[in-house]
């Protein structure tokens, strides 16, 4: 019953003008671009996150949080890490 009285009910709020919506795509690709400079320099992301995936479909842990919280406190994972990243560049 509150929100009938907000006044807000017959706003469209995804509705953008066409500039808003030329400045959200041009925010979108500076963002994709700065990702991809991010994740190119940082190859330890896509090795954690693809050994994480490759853990969670193997073993599909009924808690994902706590079988997160285990996986990224490995006291091995930096070095599991550094060894996978020196592998992947020999």
């Amino acid at each position: 019953m509150m929100a009938e009285n907000s006044g807000l009910e017959k706003l469209d709020i995804g509705a953008l003008s066409p500039e808003q919506q030329e400045k959200l795509r041009q925010f979108k690709i500076k963002t994709r671009i700065a990702n991809e400079k991010y994740l190119r320099s940082h190859p330890e992301v896509e090795v954690m996150l693809s050994g994480f995936l490759r853990e969670v479909f193997l073993k599909r842990p009924v808690d994902i949080r706590e079988f997160a919280a285990d996986h990224f406190n490995d006291p091995d994972l930096p070095k599991t890490i550094h060894s996978k990243i020196q592998g992947n560049s020999d």
